[in-house]
């Protein structure tokens, strides 16, 4: 399921738990539950070092701050550690001409000049002369602008049609689409597979390459808007599992012969294009193509100014399913070898090859999963990337070089950020931990601690609030399982607590980690003050585990994780403190599809579910999901009939409360709308809420309303 968990920098730290037993200052506030929803990534988000980067080739680095209520730039140095004002933000709107609301959008041109934008204003300002000067301007109507650091234009969609704005210079159009069928410049493939763009500029800004989908064939999906009077329809495309797909396209548009040439899937028209990736000479793109099966991937090469077809590097296959999320990494700007993330031999790591398609050599061979390579330095030799490492919950930094000497960078067990500087040599980590709300610390290459910039205090120390425990049970086929377990601040061992489970466990996701709060929402915390245990547990098919473990669930989605759900449970009743009558389950999208699950199929287990968001039926979700983990479902009917939450819906027991935005785009309301009919035809008591107007996440302010929904029926039915 798609996780909108996209998270700026700065507030990396806010994402997960503090020990009691750390706390300086005793605790004596009452957490609200309004204030748990509302201030996790605001008041109670600890300090760290906003947007820091390095000012290119200089052992220098800015970062975000705000000094007498304007925002500054900062500029610090690593060799001295002093600290000056870098840019103001009123000098830098002077100058301009411009009324930036602040800072937080420039990014460097090269080390003596600044890109800033409003979101439709650009400006470039030079640091040495103290002036700048506006660029270009967009129309009101652009989307998905993105800007070319070398040359400053800046490509741009109004509705399905890709534009350019030249710098200094006027707009062009690069497609003409009447038929809204035809998406140029958007996101694909419903942004599986890594895609989160449509607009790739070439190393120098020469060419640019695109995304253009065909939707003519996708069914129309009508969602309600209740704003207007009457009513209104608004119609999404919206590909089910098994039924006809999008057609993708690369577009290279030429900027010296203001051409286009266009780049088809060499297999079936609804292929999927993922991955594309530049050569640093700009004469040829690689896309990763995977056929509609999810089962193959080619990674193709193609040449830029003519588009045509030049040869397979190398095919990857699968019996269960093939998804490659990152694009080709080029470390040298003046090479064409190239890294390629797979995790072919059952965890994601790095290979290098030429431009050839040969292997030169296989970098890493961990155990454990990489996550993304961040840059390459010393003049390409040598990556840097993030893994999991020594632990699932860690998100750790490592760097390799050409000949697989690697080599840890971030010392300490947690959750890391780093931003390395253009020389390699030193570079911003920052981290948190279950202990450590976050530190921003500069470091050395070799991992040594320069200079300690900032260590956050614990926000939440004067509240009065439990502890969270992370353990380890074994599945019933051994798999190792995490489990996180918040008790109330007064727990006491000689009481009996109800439990709530809080579960996703789809693929992807991963509930508990080493950071801040361990990963939990503060309004579990909230709900532990109530008198309850909080439960996690990440089951298989989750991620940051490897192949073998992510895998188990194909063509059985709900069927494993459920085992490994009851394992918990299980181990929960094994504690005196568990009252193993007064169990509960809440879970959205994905788990609200497990929610829904568990108090069906296992029926005598739970007295009380809320599912937001949830699949009920995998023929109703997306094609490039769902048949990546369930295939097509006339390929898998016993599979889909078993993951149907319709075949098991007779079985209810106890109290379940089914929620869902009514303009949710990702899980469409059908799936409520035909669960909440089928326990109508049976008989069914239950209860069902929309939310108007919220689309798959309940977002704003109301998520004050639906989090006080969700925990008042637990705790009014779970007596």
């Amino acid at each position: 399921m798609k996780q909108f968990s996209t998270i700026l920098f700065f507030v990396l730290f806010t994402l997960t738990t503090f020990s009691q037993s750390r706390r300086p200052i005793a605790p004596s506030k009452t957490l609200s539950l309004s204030d748990a929803v509302l201030k996790q990534y605001r008041d109670f988000r600890p300090d760290n070092i906003p947007l820091p980067s390095w000012i290119p080739g200089k052992d220098e680095f800015i970062y975000l701050t705000v000094a007498d209520k304007y925002q500054v730039l900062k500029k610090n140095s690593v060799k001295s550690g002093e600290e000056s004002d870098f840019l103001k933000l009123t000098d830098v709107n002077v100058s301009l001409g411009a009324k930036l609301p602040n800072l937080a959008s420039y990014s460097w041109k090269n080390a003596s000049e600044l890109y800033f934008s409003d979101g439709y204003n650009y400006y470039i300002y030079n640091i040495l002369a103290k002036k700048g000067s506006a660029i270009l301007t967009l129309q009101e109507e652009a989307e998905n602008a993105t800007q070319e650091p070398t040359t400053g234009n800046v490509a741009y969609t109004v509705e399905n049609n890709l534009f350019l704005h030249i710098a200094n210079s006027k707009a062009q159009q690069v497609t003409s689409n009447s038929d809204k069928s035809i998406v140029s410049g958007q996101a694909i493939a419903r942004s599986e597979f890594g895609i989160t763009n449509g607009i790739f500029w070439s190393p120098k800004g020469n060419f640019l390459a695109f995304y253009q989908k065909n939707e003519a064939e996708v069914a129309e999906y009508p969602l309600l808007d209740i704003t207007t009077t009457p009513g209104s329809l608004r119609n999404i495309r919206y590909p089910m599992a098994g039924q006809k797909s999008e057609s993708p396209k690369v577009g290279i548009y030429n900027l010296s012969t203001k051409s286009v040439v266009f780049i088809s899937p060499r297999g079936f028209s609804d292929d999927y294009l993922t991955n594309l990736s530049w050569t640093p000479d700009e004469k040829h793109v690689l896309i990763a193509e995977v056929n509609r099966d999810q089962d193959k991937m080619e990674l193709n090469l193609y040449d830029a100014i003519s588009g045509k077809y030049v040869r397979t590097l190398f095919t990857e296959t699968d019996t269960k399913w093939i998804e490659p999320e990152h694009p080709a990494f080029f470390p040298s700007e003046i090479s064409t070898n190239f890294i390629w993330i797979s995790e072919r031999d059952g965890f994601n790591n790095l290979y290098y090859y030429d431009i050839s398609g040969k292997l030169i050599k296989q970098l890493t061979s961990n155990k454990f999963v990489v996550k993304d390579i961040l840059t390459s330095t010393q003049k390409g030799n040598t990556v840097v990337f993030s893994a999991t490492g020594t632990s699932p919950l860690n998100t750790l930094f490592y760097s390799v070089d050409l000949a697989g000497k690697q080599k840890l960078l971030t010392i300490e067990e947690g959750t890391h950020a780093i931003v390395m500087n253009t020389n390699g040599t030193s570079f911003i980590d920052q981290y948190s931990s279950h202990n450590t709300a976050g530190r921003s610390e500069l470091k050395s290459v070799s991992g040594k601690i320069i200079r300690n910039l900032l260590v956050s205090p614990n926000k939440l120390a004067e509240y009065i609030l439990g502890n969270s425990e992370i353990g380890q049970i074994k599945g019933k086929d051994g798999s190792t399982l995490y489990t996180r377990l918040i008790k109330p601040s007064n727990f006491d061992p000689t009481k009996k607590y109800p439990v709530m489970v809080y579960v996703y466990g789809g693929p992807h996701a991963q509930m508990i980690t080493n950071s801040w709060l361990d990963g939990a929402n503060l309004w579990m915390y909230w709900m532990a003050e109530q008198g309850y245990l909080v439960f996690t547990l990440d089951n298989r098919g989750s991620g940051e585990r490897g192949k073998a473990f992510e895998q188990q669930v194909h063509r059985q989605l709900g069927t494993l994780e459920i085992e490994d759900q009851m394992s918990g449970v299980e181990y929960l009743k094994s504690l005196p403190y568990v009252d193993g009558d007064r169990l509960a389950v809440h879970g959205w999208s994905f788990g609200g599809f497990m929610t829904t699950s568990l108090m069906l199929r296992q029926a005598e287990t739970f007295k009380v579910g809320v599912a937001g968001g949830p699949v009920t039926d995998w023929k109703y979700y997306e094609i490039m999901y769902g048949e990546r983990y369930m295939d097509r479902p006339d390929q898998n009917k016993e599979g889909y009939e078993k993951a149907s939450l319709f075949t098991h819906a007779s079985s209810l027991k106890g109290d379940l409360l089914l929620i869902h935005g009514t303009i949710d785009d990702v899980v469409v309301m059908q799936h409520n709308y035909a669960l909440v009919k089928k326990f109508v035809e049976l008989g069914i008591q239950m209860d069902f809420f929309p939310y108007p107007m919220h689309p798959h996440n309940v977002g704003g302010k109301d998520r004050v309303h639906l989090m006080t929904k969700v925990l008042n029926y637990i705790i009014e039915n779970n007596q």
